[in-house]
């Protein structure tokens, strides 16, 4: 089976084509545009390169998936968000959830390097792209703010009753965890039931994620794709999953 290669007009191939060896390496080429990259997260297919590499688009056999009914959250994790809770109706608490008020930064603070890591995927290409993402309503940041200043969070894209998560990172330790567990609430709470987490790590089965078949996760797809998405807006991300 051969690698397909893209012009600016040229669709996507079927998902079910990518190749076996790299896992999932669908296609090679064509652009980040809004049109694409849409059309991309429709069915499943996302981009994962670094340059001086042409775009890359990836549909895993196996997809790491993380069911919100199956989040785990760890002893010393529930103590800290049971601490958050407590604080969030004080005037300026100590620590705040909130959702799409620091998009770019966010991706930014995910593209910086990382120990024992060469470089990044997420170059300003990247950001570029999932920028004009973020302004047109389909990707969103959940961030964590502690004192004040942007400690950890992550950013997806959000298409119907369907999140991508795509990268999350964190300055302060657990900034990131806290954030996906708010993620959590507030797509649980509004029918959401999977995160795509793409690949599979060791840290995301940690957490609750497995491995689906491409068959599984396509299935899911067309149901929840067409479906009406949570209601996202800037603002302070509360325990119970609602935004003021």
């Amino acid at each position: 089976m051969a690698l397909f290669w893209l012009d600016l007009q040229t669709p996507f191939p079927p998902p079910e084509l990518a190749l076996k060896e790299p896992d999932g390496l669908l296609a090679c080429g064509g652009d980040l545009s809004m049109a694409r990259m849409t059309s991309a997260y429709q069915q499943g297919i996302f981009p994962w390169y670094s340059e001086p590499q042409p775009i890359l688009w990836w549909s895993p056999s196996q997809r790491m998936v993380l069911m919100c009914k199956d989040f785990v959250i760890s002893h010393s994790l529930k103590k800290k968000l049971r601490q958050i809770a407590k604080q969030e109706t004080r005037p300026n608490p100590f620590i705040q959830i909130k959702v799409d008020t620091a998009f770019v930064q966010v991706m930014q603070a995910c593209a910086a390097p990382r120990q024992n890591q060469a470089g990044t995927w997420i170059s300003q290409d990247i950001i570029n792209a999932y920028t004009n993402l973020h302004l047109a309503g389909l990707a969103h940041s959940i961030e964590t703010w502690i004192d004040g200043k942007l400690a950890g969070g992550l950013y997806g894209v959000s298409m119907g009753k369907m999140f991508y998560g795509e990268s999350m990172f964190s300055n302060i330790s657990d900034s990131s965890k806290i954030a996906l567990a708010y993620a959590v609430f507030f797509l649980a709470r509004h029918g959401v039931e999977w995160i795509d987490c793409q690949q599979q790590t060791r840290h995301l089965g940690s957490l609750g994620a497995a491995p689906v078949s491409r068959r599984i996760f396509m299935e899911h797809l067309k149901k929840t794709i067409p479906q009406t998405p949570p209601p996202w807006q800037a603002g302070i991300l509360h325990s119970d999953g609602n935004i003021s």
